[in-house]
């Protein structure tokens, strides 16, 4: 029993960790410079954060390997959201950047054939 909760755990990590190397190619192919991954704090964790310009984006990456558990975005709750903003906070006290903030999902669906489907959420919010 114990043997197989921890190849859950194990294929969650991998396949989160693929999600996340996939999300960071999808922005540096758009422009984006990856400033941090993982970014941990008191508050919490933010999976990536990237810049372009003037634009400073926090991204949380979901990930998953089909829809019997819904689609990746709808794990992002309105209590995650809230935490996510506070990260954002204490990343920006402790950074002096003069940039325009946003916080953005993306959402990755890996098939069974490898092939990855992408949806970009841009500008969620705590508030909605």
């Amino acid at each position: 029993m114990a043997s197989q909760e921890k190849e859950v755990g194990d294929h969650r990590r991998s396949l989160g960790t693929r999600g996340e190397q996939y999300a960071a190619d999808f922005f540096v192919e758009r422009g984006y410079q990856i400033l941090d991954r993982n970014w941990r704090c008191r508050e919490g964790e933010i999976d990536l954060v990237i810049r372009r310009g003037e634009e400073l984006r926090f991204v949380e990456v979901k990930t998953r390997a089909s829809e019997r558990a819904g689609f990746p975005e709808e794990s992002v709750t309105q209590e995650k959201l809230e935490h996510l903003e506070a990260v954002m906070a204490s990343y920006l006290a402790s950074t002096s950047q003069e940039v325009e903030v946003h916080l953005d999902v993306l959402a990755i669906l890996i098939a069974p054939n490898g092939a990855f489907t992408v949806d970009y959420l841009e500008d969620v919010d705590a508030a909605v």
